[in-house]
């Protein structure tokens, strides 16, 4: 049974993750969770032969720490994304060392680049670093014929592309939060899970049993189209029915948002000129912070959660509207002063994961419900390069003459690259699609799954929508 609910995940760290998860969830459904929650490390660690550590008390620690993340983590750090410090102890300190591969050559390239002095020689004319000299500049290793010098970085320093990670004076990993746009590739990418991202698992469950006490209250769930990517065990119709046997009144699709946003969008593309996308709020965070005086041409429109969030709580005063999708930096855009009247909360695919096997509801046993309120171009929406095929379609659809000229960045790297040339005013496009992670939402953080078949399952997935233009799609609105 492990096994099985194993192949759901990338690894075994999002496995574990889950597990604490799924445990917290149901000691909040039973209403004893403050009971439960010391408990839940020897739930998942029952033995007293380690698993994952040098000993059992070790992990029941870091466990405990897990649990405080799942149940909200530190109230006192803004931040979406926390480091565990008691289990940031295993990577090495990192920088450029020398390897094996050094032949101690009488040539000594990298002696002489360097301007330091960090470099010196044994017996053996093997070299050495000094790291109370070395700056990191790299200038050795490039110099190195034998390519014998290496940049040993942390995973989550090499995940990071905006800098945002550094270790402390204990060595563990230290997070800046003015640079941290909460995308989560340090989430993703930690090897040892010492990174996570805060869930807000439980404000769910508890809003949940009051609608439930409360017939006045109505639960919406808004779903990313990145969901049909996921969950691929079973039917996208099956996971809908599964959403609402946890307590949803109705699912709606984050998709129909987005047809709004690109209706919206390229309408206001046309009157300004130039735009860069706010659909992506990593990407959003990463020009405000990175780039600031680029924001003016930030879209001023709402994401495609906020936008069909807002929506739903103007036709229904007394909903509460829960966004479920791939992204860790969605749990920052709901704090914020223009989102929050909009969302109560958001979570991410693993923890609706653990929602549904917390309740041990088996969505492959269910039948399948219906999700077709969107078009085509807003379920592709989930993959980079769908918002400017949208884009385009709002203004073919809108009859709006503008030359629509996009560049579709996947990555913060590629973001930077575009963002700079609009800094200098050497790019060739007049709307930056920008995505944080690779792939667009396919590649978020909170995916149970970042499989390469992804893409081809979004397109897919859009092609069976009843609406077949974005104008069908949004008239259902009005």
């Amino acid at each position: 049974m492990e096994e099985k609910k194993l192949r759901k995940f990338d690894t075994k760290v999002q496995y574990l993750k889950y597990k604490v998860l799924r445990e917290v969830a149901r000691a909040a459904w039973a209403g004893d969770l403050n009971e439960k929650a010391i408990d839940i490390p020897k739930i998942i660690v029952p033995g007293k032969i380690p698993t994952m550590r040098c000993c059992v008390y070790k992990e029941r620690a870091i466990l405990t720490e897990r649990v405080k993340i799942a149940m909200g983590g530190d109230k006192n750090n803004p931040n979406v994304i926390e480091v565990i410090d008691i289990a940031c102890d295993e990577c090495p300190m990192g920088g450029y060392e020398v390897t094996e591969a050094c032949r101690g050559c009488l040539a000594h390239r990298c002696e002489d680049v360097c301007k330091r002095g960090a470099i010196t020689f044994d017996a053996h004319q093997k070299a050495h670093i000094d790291k109370s000299k070395c700056v990191e500049c790299g200038m050795c290793a490039k110099v190195c014929p034998y390519s014998a010098i290496h940049n040993f970085k942390r995973p989550c320093e090499t995940a990071c592309k905006i800098k945002a990670i550094s270790m402390d004076e204990n060595k563990a990993a230290k997070i800046d939060n003015n640079k941290c746009i909460s995308c989560g590739a340090c989430v993703y990418q930690c090897p040892f899970g010492a990174i996570t991202d805060k869930s807000f698992i439980v404000d769910v469950i508890e809003t949940i049993k009051k609608s439930e006490n409360n017939s006045r209250y109505k639960m919406y769930a808004v779903v990313a189209p990145s969901i049909s990517s996921q969950f691929s065990y079973a039917k996208l119709g099956q996971v809908i029915t599964g959403i609402k046997e946890l307590g949803f009144h109705t699912v709606v699709e984050a998709a129909l948002g987005a047809d709004m946003v690109a209706q919206a969008e390229s309408k206001e593309l046309a009157e300004r000129g130039f735009l860069t996308s706010s659909c992506c709020p990593a990407f959003v965070d990463y020009i405000k912070k990175s780039f600031p005086d680029l924001k003016p041409f930030v879209s001023t429109t709402l994401s495609p959660m906020a936008m069909i969030s807002r929506y739903i709580k103007s036709t229904d005063k007394d909903a509460k509207v829960i966004f479920i999708g791939p992204c860790t930096a969605k749990k920052m855009e709901v704090q914020k002063e223009s989102v929050k009247d909009y969302v109560d909360a958001a979570l991410t695919f693993e923890e609706l994961q653990a929602l549904f096997d917390s309740k041990d509801i088996d969505i492959t046993a269910l039948p399948e419900g219906v999700l077709d309120n969107a078009s085509y171009f807003g379920r592709i929406f989930a993959r980079c390069g769908g918002l400017a095929e949208a884009v385009a379609e709002g203004l073919k659809e809108q009859n709006i003459d503008f030359k629509l000229k996009p560049i579709s960045c996947d990555g913060i790297e590629a973001c930077k690259m575009a963002l700079l040339k609009k800094s200098k005013n050497v790019i060739d496009a007049n709307f930056i699609e920008g995505m944080a992670c690779i792939g667009g939402c396919i590649g978020g953080a909170g995916c149970l799954t970042h499989q390469e078949r992804s893409k081809e399952e979004v397109n897919s997935y859009g092609r069976q929508a009843l609406e077949k233009t974005i104008s069908d799609a949004v008239s259902v609105l009005k």
